[in-house]
């Protein structure tokens, strides 16, 4: 039996590709290796979104390409984001590789390794990114078996100035609403627990399904209630809600709801009106400051994370301390900060007005210091306090520590929640005294 190893680099909705090419194969007989060494194929799923997931993409390549040169397998394939948008220039500076796949034709990796080992001289596989799994899709959760990513759409139908995702993604394609719910039911069927709903604006969902039919009534409304109503299913967590499409029916719904968390996961990007305009952003200052009042009167315990984006062409240092202001002011519990980086093909990247470096890397430093502040007082109220906790297993520091999530902690972005008295089994919930805190992470023990 071939077996392949799996290097899935970028976003949760990339891994869910890597999740559908790993089914794929296995329904044809292969199995999946946990490392490269014991591969006979290893494919590398790339990300290509900023210079430095495109670096790391490369770097990982080129590592395989070593340990292929070294005897140490047999083929190196490279698929997703990066292959998608620089296709000609990969194939000709990466001859290690010995086939390149898209981000349109990843679910036909079956046909192609069968292909290459039948002699097949193709190297090349690129076709428009339009496709989108069914609930039939064949997929395996590489999560731990509690929880798991679920993909409602493809692609976006924002233009941000600063964005290549629809050079590489395409427009919009939402998934029907059955089609998700059933799939939703497979992974709490197989024991999932919590779902992480993943598209590249929530927000946006089911507009291109109603655009085409107007008794369509894919929404994200109507997608909330009937996930809501899945049965066995604790957590439900949204990633990737772009505040100029949550509205007051949908805080509402989360709101009142005992599954769906209510944690916001909201990219603001800027705050000041004229980067925000610059960005292709549509919102204003004031009308963020009142979607965020919104969300904190209806829902006083609500937990908002966001990132932004400092050094976008033609950011005055005035505009900068708006932004750093802004931030004090609104305590958000959780803050990310990205360097601009100038992307082919995109607004921002054609301006002339770029931020030096030096300036981007300072105003970076100068956000997440004052962030850090904030997120270690926010995390001082919760010592004391006991919290449901959704244990995950060994603490990644100590196999003395037991390590889970709260609710207000997503998975590889967030912090964790360290347990240090008292046992428990992998995918329980447990009720945890708080006891500790730190700038991103608790610590707590297991109430008995």
């Amino acid at each position: 039996m071939k077996s392949v190893h799996f290097v899935s680099l970028g976003c949760p909705k990339n891994l869910v590709d890597s999740e559908i090419m790993a089914g794929t194969l296995m329904n044809e007989g292969y199995t999946i290796a946990p490392d490269a060494e014991g591969a006979d194929t290893v494919i590398v799923n790339t990300c290509g979104f900023i210079e430095d997931a495109k670096q790391e993409s490369i770097q990982k390549i080129l590592e395989m390409g070593r340990a292929k040169e070294d005897g140490q397998l047999r083929r190196l394939v490279v698929a997703g984001c990066l292959a998608q948008r620089y296709k000609d220039d990969l194939v000709k500076e990466l001859p290690e590789a010995d086939l390149f796949i898209g981000s349109g034709e990843f679910q036909n990796i079956a046909t192609i390794l069968r292909g290459h080992d039948s002699g097949e001289i193709k190297r090349t596989f690129f076709h428009l990114p339009t496709f989108l799994q069914q609930e039939s899709t064949p997929r395996v959760n590489s999560q731990p078996g509690h929880r798991a990513y679920l993909k409602i759409s493809e692609g976006c139908m924002k233009r941000c100035a600063f964005c290549a995702i629809p050079l590489i993604r395409g427009n919009l394609q939402s998934r029907t609403l059955q089609n998700i719910v059933n799939e939703a039911k497979l992974l709490v069927a197989g024991g999932v627990q919590e779902l992480l709903v993943v598209s590249h604006d929530f927000t946006d969902f089911g507009w291109d399904l109603r655009r085409k039919d107007p008794t369509a009534t894919e929404s994200p409304e109507t997608l909330l209630r009937a996930l809501d109503a899945v049965p066995g299913l604790k957590w439900i967590r949204l990633l990737y809600l772009y505040p100029d499409g949550i509205t007051d029916e949908m805080i509402d719904i989360i709101k009142n709801s005992q599954k769906i968390l209510k944690y916001f996961d909201m990219p603001l990007q800027h705050v000041n009106n004229q980067m925000l305009k610059r960005m292709n952003r549509k919102m204003t200052h004031e009308e963020i400051t009142e979607r965020l009042a919104k969300i904190r009167s209806e829902i006083p315990e609500a937990v908002i994370r966001t990132q932004f984006i400092v050094g976008f062409p033609g950011e005055t240092e005035e505009e900068f301390q708006e932004l750093l202001d802004f931030v004090k002011e609104q305590q958000f519990d959780r803050v990310g900060c990205f360097e601009y980086s100038p992307e082919e093909q995109t607004p921002g990247g054609k301006m002339t007005d770029q931020v030096e470096e030096s300036v981007k890397k300072d105003r970076h430093h100068r956000l997440m210091t004052l962030q850090k502040k904030i997120s270690k007082k926010r995390h001082k109220k919760f010592v004391g306090q006991e919290i449901d906790v959704l244990v995950e297993g060994l603490s990644e520091e100590s196999e003395l520590l037991l390590q889970g999530r709260s609710s207000f902690q997503a998975p590889d972005i967030d912090g964790v929640t360290y347990i240090n008295k008292g046992t428990a089994k992998v995918g329980e919930m447990r009720r945890v005294r708080i006891t500790g805190s730190f700038e991103y992470d608790l610590v707590g023990e297991i109430c008995e």
